[in-house]
Order: C-alpha cells, then sequence, then structure tokens
C-alpha cells in the first residue's frame, strides 16, 4: 500500500538541541512494507518513506512502535505519527483525505502487529515515474485534452480548463482540496456549485468569459471569506451581486468588466482589503454612498452609463418613525447579533440591506436620499478615465437618517 503526499519529518530532540525544523514538507512516497526473516518468521511492518533524493527511501518500524496519531485534520490531508523509537514526528499533509485515512489505519493495524487485510509493498526502491502523479500544476486549454477517463491529480495547487466547453463546473475539481488557484475562463458555465466554497485554500478563482448570471450568497458565505484574494468574473451576465459578497473581505483584486451590472452592492466599503477594482463597460447609473470607504490603488470605471446627479433629493422620512424602523436602527446601531434562526428571513434581508447614514447611523425605510459627484482620486490612486472626455467623476449617493443629518450636510450636495 502507498500513499502520494508531502512528508516532514521532526525530532522531537531538536528543541533541546536549540534547533529548529525547517517547516517545509517535501514530495514522497510513503510505502507500508513487510519483511521476514529465518530468525522471525513473522513479518515485521515498516513505514518507508521515499523522495525523489532517496528512491531506496528511510524505513521506520512499526510494531508496537507508535506513541500517539494526530487526525484532526485528517478531512484536509494531513496527520502526524509519532513514533516512539527514533523519536520523531512523521507530518503528512497535501494527501488524498480519503487515501490518507486508508493508509493510517493499516499503519494503525501494523502497530498493533494484526494481519493487513491489505497489499503490501516489498522493500524495493521507489521508481521516478511514481513521482509523477504528484503534480501541483495543470493547464488544459483545448476540449481534446481534457481528462474524461481519469481523475485531477490530487496533488493540484493550481488548475486551469480554459476553451474546454465546460457548461458546468466538473465536480471532480472540488475534490482537489489543496487548490489555491483555478482558472475556469473562457467556457460556457451559467452556475457555480456552492461546493466551490469547500475548497478551503483557494486564493484565486477566474470565471472570465463564462454564461454566468449571479454569484451565490452560499459561496459569500462559504470558506472563500477567509481564503479568496483574486476573483474574475469578467464577461459574464451578471446584473447584480448580493449584499452579502462583501463578506469575502479578503478580497484585494476584484474584476467585473464587460457584465450587465446595474448596482455596486450596497455595503461595497465593507472590502477593506481591496486594492484592485475593475469594473469597466457596465450599466451602472451611480455608485453607492460606502464607495467613499474605499481605499484603492486602482480603479476602472469606463464605459458604464452614469446619470446625472438629481438636483432635488427624494425624501422619505417617517414621523414618527414605524417600530420596524425604531428596532432595525436599535439592532444595527448596537451590532446586536441576528440571524434567519432569531428573527424571519425576510427581516434579515431588511438588515442586511439598511442604508448607512452619513452620520454613521442607519436607516430603513425612513431616510432622505441626495446624489452628488465624487472625484474618484479621492478612493483610488490610479484612475481610469469614466468616459472619453477626460472626467474622473462619478455620481454616488448618499441617504441621510433625519432632516438634520441633512441640513448639516448639505455642502454635500451642492
Amino acid at each position: 500500500m502507498k500513499l502520494h503526499c508531502e512528508v516532514e519529518v521532526i525530532s522531537r530532540h531538536l528543541p533541546a538541541l536549540g534547533l529548529r525544523n525547517r517547516g517545509k514538507g517535501v514530495r514522497a512516497v510513503l510505502s507500508l512494507c513487510q519483511q521476514t526473516s529465518r530468525s522471525q518468521p513473522s513479518a515485521r511492518a515498516f513505514l518507508l518513506i521515499s523522495t525523489l533524493k532517496d528512491k531506496r527511501g528511510t524505513r521506520y518500524e512499526l510494531r508496537e512502535n507508535i506513541e500517539q496519531f494526530f487526525t484532526k485534520f485528517v478531512d484536509e490531508g494531513k496527520a502526524t505519527v509519532r513514533l516512539k523509537e527514533p523519536p520523531v514526528d512523521i507530518c503528512l499533509s497535501k494527501a488524498n483525505s480519503s487515501s490518507l485515512k486508508g493508509f493510517l489505519s493499516a499503519v494503525r493495524l501494523a502497530h498493533r502487529g494484526c494481519k493487513v487485510d491489505i497489499p503490501v509493498s516489498t522493500l524495493t526502491p521507489v521508481k521516478t515515474s511514481e513521482f509523477e502523479n504528484f503534480k501541483t500544476k495543470m493547464v488544459i486549454t483545448s476540449k481534446k485534452d481534457y481528462p474524461l477517463s481519469k481523475n485531477f491529480p490530487y496533488s493540484l495547487e493550481h488548475l486551469q480548463t480554459s476553451y474546454c466547453g465546460l457548461v458546468r463546473v466538473d465536480m471532480r475539481m472540488l475534490c482537489l482540496k489543496n487548490l489555491r488557484k483555478l482558472d475556469l475562463s473562457h467556457n460556457h458555465i451559467k452556475k457555480l456549485p456552492a461546493t466551490i466554497g469547500d475548497l478551503i485554500y483557494l486564493q484565486e478563482l477566474n470565471l472570465n468569459d463564462n454564461h454566468l448570471e449571479s454569484f451565490s450568497v452560499a459561496l459569500c458565505q462559504s470558506t472563500l471569506q477567509k481564503s479568496l484574494r483574486t476573483l474574475d468574473l469578467s464577461k459574464n451576465k451578471i446584473k447584480a451581486l448580493p449584499v452579502q459578497f462583501c463578506q469575502l473581505q479578503e478580497l484585494t483584486n476584484l474584476k467585473l468588466d464587460d457584465n450587465e451590472l446595474i448596482q455596486f452592492p450596497c455595503k461595497i466599503g465593507q472590502l477593506i482589503n481591496l486594492r484592485f477594482l475593475s469594473a469597466a463597460r457596465n450599466k451602472l447609473p451611480f455608485l453607492p454612498s460606502e464607495f467613499r470607504n474605499l481605499s484603492l490603488e486602482y480603479l476602472d470605471l469606463f464605459g458604464n452609463t452614469f446619470e446625472q446627479p438629481k438636483i432635488l433629493p427624494v425624501i422619505k422620512l417617517q414621523a414618527p418613525l414605524t417600530l420596524l424602523e425604531s428596532s432595525a436602527r436599535t439592532i444595527l446601531y448596537n451590532r446586536i447579533p441576528y440571524g434567519s434562526h432569531i428573527i424571519p428571513f425576510h427581516l434579515c434581508q431588511d438588515l442586511d440591506t439598511a442604508k448607512t447614514c452619513v452620520c454613521g447611523r442607519f436607516c430603513l425605510n425612513s431616510f432622505i436620499q441626495g446624489t452628488t459627484t465624487m472625484n474618484l482620486h479621492s478612493v483610488a490612486h490610479t484612475v481610469v478615465l469614466v468616459d472619453n472626455m477626460g472626467g474622473t467623476e462619478a455620481p454616488i449617493v448618499s441617504y441621510f437618517c433625519s432632516l438634520g443629518c441633512y441640513v448639516n450636510s448639505s455642502d454635500m450636495l451642492k
């Protein structure tokens, strides 16, 4: 039985000597081997670790020699086997989770001296060809090269499948738990499965030139919140992004060019790490008020259908405030946790899309709405011209929770 993964062997004597391990694994093939001899008729079980530099491998005896197994992150392809003699920790990573579980079960049986009911390897050097399956990058740019009869190497960290005519995301890709970069550009994908959010290390997702019409709330609330840095949704058919999109707060690079966007998410200012934003050639009539909170290095909004600011404000003040309005403002101002398990789902939606007054307070249905222009250089160092006339200004909507806020901020609307 063999397992392909990355391995680091750490001596537990190193801390006592004032030394540190490298903290980085190497590609290896682990083999569960048996050896018999005349003096010991019963087979001895060994764990053989072979690398490209050491194909003959280093062996460790298993029977009654394992002090502890660490398997908390086995579903992520990680585990550690602590040996008694020599006193080392064998740290495994980037393994196929199901293969890792099976391998550890066999190692546990060998440690107990039980019979292993699986094929056991012999103590022979590993061939170079066995390391070829441990690919970290695969680029496919034509339909004829797309693998139909065999799986993708589970060790992949970068996968590109462009110009392959895909109409959906291949579910086999979602088993590649080590993926850091997934490029599905130039296909015909119409919908994204929520299980993309199970790729816990995914940092770059390229969906340029597909047929997407939305980006789901489930994806926005998945583990992508902690991992995703770069997202390319250019050349699709997206009209709007959900307000939950702004929970992807690790985003630094966002491309939305050549879609049908009619608005940005109202909470876009929550994308505090965003540095590069491109949304050229969409149908944006104005920018949301929280756009002012962005701090960008590069901004491109060329070719949008920006409207001229309205001279008169839209007044929707309520006096006195309704119970719904008053309650919503209190919940948001005091940051009281809420969710569909506490209050009805439609009220959660109302709270998620509440307007932010220029004073920092919130309003739901009682507000004054005004429109003015802003120079985009106030939020970005480099700005692509908004139009062919050399302009760098765009209309932005502002909200005021009361008449007092509107009067005090009237200079903004001049």
